[in-house]
């Protein structure tokens, strides 16, 4: 069969149906292409053992909150939270260990928050929450809350229970700022409280 008046523009069926074929074909792999493209997206933006944002996410997020706070006063803030004793929990009982505690940390710190605030790994042992709708002294009322959950929690590894233990430091945007300033606020203090003396989690 013949479709087409001049024989120059003639399609048979069975091109049709093989144009048809490749048309669905390469819808197939548009399709699986935007799926791995969303999956590297994914990637980019999220710590793969955690499985929450990463700090390519977090100031990202952290940057978009600033806008709001400069344009339209939206209070805002940043714990800064250090997880205590991750290296000698390495070095005793492997970074299987380790990596646990870590996952176990981040469970907790996500509990601990609102929905409407977002938890990150920043890097090793180094976690970010970002606080929306927040002045200082509710920032410090959360870091509180966090340290007292980590403090509360059961970690064994091996048969052996570990105390863990964060230290924490909170910034709250002010005019002007940028994510370096914040971020750099938050550590200064949170360093500050961790010269203070922290519990060690081997014990």
């Amino acid at each position: 069969m013949i479709f087409g008046a001049a024989n120059d523009d003639a399609v048979s069926l069975d091109d049709a149906i093989k144009l048809i074929d490749e048309v669905e074909r390469l819808q197939r792999q548009v399709k699986e292409y935007e799926l791995r493209i969303e999956e590297l997206d994914q990637l980019a933006h999220r710590d793969a053992l955690v499985d929450l944002p990463n700090r390519r996410s977090f100031l990202a997020n952290l940057e978009r909150l600033i806008s709001r706070a400069h344009r339209y006063g939206v209070q805002g803030g940043v714990i800064f939270v250090d997880l205590d004793g991750l290296k000698a929990i390495n070095d005793r009982f492997g970074h299987k260990a380790g990596d646990e505690a870590l996952i176990e940390v981040s469970k907790l710190l996500v509990k601990t928050v609102r929905s409407s605030d977002l938890v990150a790994r920043l890097a090793g042992d180094e976690f970010g929450i970002l606080l929306e709708q927040t002045d200082e002294l509710a920032a410090w009322q959360t870091a509180l809350r966090v340290i007292e959950a980590v403090d509360d929690c059961e970690f064994c590894a091996e048969g052996v229970c570990l105390r863990l233990s964060v230290a924490v430091g909170v910034a709250v945007i002010e005019p002007d700022d940028t994510c370096s300033d914040v971020l750099a606020r938050a550590d200064k203090e949170m360093y500050r409280i961790k010269a203070m003396g922290c519990p060690n989690p081997m014990r």
